[in-house]
C-alpha cells in the first residue's frame, strides 16, 4: 500500500528492526522468556483442570489420565513448562516484585533488598511446609 504525500507532509520514521532484536541483550531475552512463560502457566492450569475432571469421573478415567500424562510427549511438555514456570516465579518474585511493591515501615519505605529477602524467606517456609505435608 503506497501513500501519496505532499511535498510538505511529514513521513513516519520507522527504523528497520530485526526479528530477533531481543537476543542482543540478556535483559531483553529474560523479558521475552518471562512473557512467553505465561503460555506455560496457562498450560499448567489446563492440566490441573483436566486432572480434577479425571478424578471426579472415577478411577478408570483417572487411570487413563495418568497413562496419558506418562507419555513421552506429555512428560517433555511438562518438564519444559516447569522450567518456564520456575523462570517466571524466580524473575517475578525475586527481581520484579521488590521494585514493584511499596512497603512502608514506620513511615519509611523498605529497600527492595529487604522485600526480596522477605519473599525468599516466605518461599522457603512454604516449601518446607509443603515438603513436610507431602513427605510426612
Amino acid at each position: 500500500m503506497k501513500t501519496e504525500h505532499t511535498p510538505f507532509h511529514p513521513r513516519w520514521y520507522r527504523p528497520r528492526v530485526p526479528v530477533f532484536w531481543w537476543l542482543r541483550r540478556r535483559s531483553y531475552l529474560l523479558f521475552v522468556l518471562r512473557e512467553l512463560s505465561s503460555v506455560f502457566v496457562a498450560w499448567f492450569v489446563v492440566f490441573l483442570l483436566l486432572l480434577v475432571n479425571a478424578v471426579a469421573q472415577g478411577p478408570e478415567d483417572y487411570r487413563r489420565f495418568l497413562d496419558w500424562s506418562a507419555t513421552p510427549g506429555m512428560l517433555l511438555l511438562n518438564v519444559v513448562a516447569l522450567c518456564f514456570i520456575l523462570l517466571h516465579a524466580v524473575t517475578w518474585l525475586f527481581t520484579l516484585s521488590p521494585h514493584a511493591m511499596v512497603v512502608r515501615l514506620r513511615g519509611r519505605r523498605l529497600p527492595p533488598a529487604a522485600i526480596g529477602a522477605g519473599n525468599l524467606v516466605a518461599w522457603m517456609l512454604a516449601s518446607a511446609l509443603a515438603a513436610f505435608l507431602i513427605l510426612g
